[in-house]
């Protein structure tokens, strides 16, 4: 079987892609459809908001870890061969050639396209003598209470700014002639964006019922009446700048007695985080930019001067606009209509499993499992982990309700799931209150499997079913991403479940399954000995293909894999949303690897494994990327589609339907590029999510 021993020699940095540099690819196509001329212009609005939050995200985790190891003198090389100083330089160089396609998009072809279809973004200054009077009272009234000027003296320390706050960098002369350095912070429960027209006069009805909005920068309204802030002084100097901290948190699991406690103290830390990033507007000058870098502890170099607006990832207040004819047309789910009259879920799953596709199917039987399981007076008990609950979760809500009943009711609340972290605080403590068993996973891993289990007393005996999905437990994020579920109440994959629940919530040294892989205990090694049942089979004269669909491929081992494989004559074809570390089409190496990645409408995230087995095909999926830390630092789950009709709906409808997609798929090249998939005028348009849709 393939391991590390005998891969060793493609564990070379010229065979990989470095991984962050991958994944500012990925943010360049979800750029690219923002640039899209065929996308209706609030699409395009969207895109450049999600560029924008991606980008935020990307340096409070990622950049922020390549300065910490340049600060502890790290100078080893990834398996790529960058050091962290030249990944640092490149992504520099890199966003920087974006953030110039961006501002130039937005600036010449975005608001004067709003313009014409009556979404207006306005200067202050060009406003009628009547708006500007309604937005000086609503200043005076709305704003001004809300704002804290900030001094800087030796009185008064630099004050603390906070990660992605906007702020006016302010100097003013007192009458005695005296400049002063002051800040003044845009308040982030105000919105971004005001509507002049709302503001204005709120309750008149649109003329002849046409749609139109105004807006202003609420940061332009500040600086016109910064003079209200600082009365009897005179404001010599206002420039907008914007911090971006490091955020990830650091958590001594080991050493920590109440793992809910220490993470809330984190959070806390969180706000306090070394400033990785410094935005500026253009033309602030020279005494300014030394005084916030000096303060902020960041040095000149590592500020980014900003053409136009800061923070553009406001920009989604626009996208909210009920301007339908400036968008996609509205996605309605498929509503599940397999439905008996009285038949209730369990009875269905009884008879076979089921397989949702999310977005494309509703989200609605997943809620109704755990509904109707809190309310049958023949349901026992119900097992569930949650990694990203979402605010007002109706599974919450039932949980609650199956544990009032006086049900046994053990919910795993994943703590460590980044950015979500207040949120499933709060729910795990609501659970605790109605007398749920919640625990908050293992020392050391993040609990990221997607797993519920009901067991239920029935005539023949106590039965299990289980539903086990790519996507999280969130009907929110379920309108927006692509997974896949399944219901089955399959003997050996439900005591599988319930061997990992009691792995999760007891001591358990099971290391054996009968159907699943479960991480870090087995995954890589049953994919390592699939991908070696591939080449010995193809070596063997027979046909053999491997079919992947992830959001990233970083594992080393497996990226090594697949080169053998390749080198073997196995075809094959990954799907890959984000980050892939893997070279394809290079000589000796990757001749028979095809990468595409599909950015459009729904993000892509479902995890999908197909082997060909000879024509035996074997489907598998999963909560996994192949990553080390999906691999050896999380628990997930990768789970068998044994059904052989929804085996074949996958892989037929599903997977083939992606591999010819001609409209939003990229491929990638050996350099690590992507290029869109080329098309003929002769050829049939396929979109894979509007083929699903």
């Amino acid at each position: 079987m393939l391991n590390k021993d005998n891969l060793e020699k493609y564990l070379i940095s010229d065979n990989f892609i470095n991984r962050d540099l991958s994944w500012l690819e990925f943010n360049k196509r979800v750029l690219d459809e923002a640039l899209n001329p065929e996308l209706p212009l609030l699409d395009k609005v969207k895109f450049v908001s999600i560029f924008f939050l991606n980008l935020d995200e990307f340096y409070m985790i990622r950049v922020s870890g390549l300065k910490e190891q340049i600060r502890a003198n790290i100078i080893t090389s990834t398996i790529d061969g960058l050091s962290p100083f030249q990944e640092l330089r490149e992504i520099d160089k890199q966003v920087k050639k974006m953030l110039g396609t961006v501002n130039d998009l937005w600036n010449n072809t975005i608001l004067p396209e709003l313009k014409n279809n009556s979404v207006i973004i306005s200067k202050v200054e060009d406003l009628t003598k009547n708006e500007q009077t309604a937005l000086s009272q609503y200043f005076h009234k709305e704003i001004f209470p809300v704002l804290t000027p900030l001094a800087f003296d030796p009185g008064r320390p630099f004050p603390y700014i906070s990660n992605l706050s906007i702020s006016f960098a302010i100097l003013v002369k007192k009458t005695n002639g005296e400049k002063q350095f002051a800040r003044v912070k845009i308040p982030s429960i105000l919105p971004r964006l005001l509507r002049v027209d709302k503001i204005l006069k709120p309750d008149k009805p649109k003329k002849n019922g046409k749609l139109s909005a105004k807006f202003i920068w609420i940061e332009d309204l500040i600086k016109q009446n910064l003079c209200h802030l600082f009365p009897g002084l005179e404001i010599l100097e206002a420039h907008l700048f914007r911090t971006t901290r490091n955020t990830d948190l650091s958590i001594q699991e080991d050493e920590a007695d109440d793992l809910l406690e220490v993470i809330e103290e984190n959070i806390k830390q969180r706000k306090f985080g070394s400033v990785v990033r410094l935005e500026v507007e253009k033309n602030m000058p020279e005494f300014m930019l030394e005084t916030l870098s000096e303060n902020l502890g960041i040095k000149q170099t590592e500020i980014q001067i900003i053409e136009d607006n800061l923070g553009l990832s406001d920009v989604m207040a626009l996208y909210n606009l009920p301007f339908h004819h400036l968008k996609e047309k509205p996605y309605q789910a498929k509503a599940f209509t397999n439905v008996e009259e009285n038949e209730n879920i369990f009875s269905m799953i009884s008879s076979g499993d089921i397989l949702l596709h999310h977005p494309y199917d509703s989200f609605a039987p997943v809620i109704d499992f755990i509904k109707q399981a809190s309310q049958d007076p023949d349901v026992l008990a119900i097992k569930q982990t949650l990694y990203r609950i979402g605010p007002n979760s109706p599974i919450v809500k039932y949980l609650i309700e199956a544990a009032e009943r006086r049900k046994q009711v053990a919910v795993l609340v994943e703590l460590k799931a980044r950015f979500d972290e207040e949120n499933n605080i709060f729910w795990a403590r609501e659970l605790e209150k109605a007398g749920v068993h919640v625990v908050y996973g293992l020392v050391g891993l993040k609990t990221h499997a997607k797993m519920a289990m009901v067991v239920r007393r029935e005539s023949e005996g106590v039965k299990r079913y289980v539903h086990l999905g790519t996507g999280n437990y969130n009907p929110s994020t379920a309108k927006l991403y692509t997974d896949l579920g399944l219901f089955t109440s399959n003997k050996d994959i439900c005591e599988d479940v319930s061997q990992v629940f009691n792995y999760l919530t007891g001591y358990s040294e099971l290391n054996k399954f009968k159907k699943l892989f479960i991480s870090p205990i087995n995954t890589r090694d049953k994919f390592l000995e699939l991908i070696t049942r591939e080449i010995e089979n193809k070596q063997n004269g027979g046909d053999a293909h491997l079919i992947f669909k992830f959001n990233s491929l970083v594992d080393p081992i497996l990226i090594a894999a697949l080169y053998e494989a390749s080198n073997s004559g196995v075809k094959i074809d990954l799907i890959v949303r984000g980050i892939c570390c893997l070279k394809p089409h290079v000589k000796g190496l990757s001749e028979n690897i095809n990468v595409v990645s599909i950015v459009g409408r729904f993000l892509e995230h479902s995890r999908i494994y197909y082997f060909y087995n000879n024509g035996n095909e074997e489907l598998y999926l999963s909560s996994a990327d192949l990553m080390q830390r999906n691999l050896d630092r999380r628990v997930e789950c990768t789970f068998p589609v044994i059904d052989e009709e929804k085996k074949k709906y996958i892989i037929e409808k599903i997977l083939k339907i992606y591999l010819q997609d001609n409209v939003k798929a990229r491929l990638l090249e050996s350099d690590g590029n992507y290029v869109r998939v080329k098309s003929t005028s002769k050829d049939k348009l396929i979109s894979i999510q509007e083929i699903l849709m």
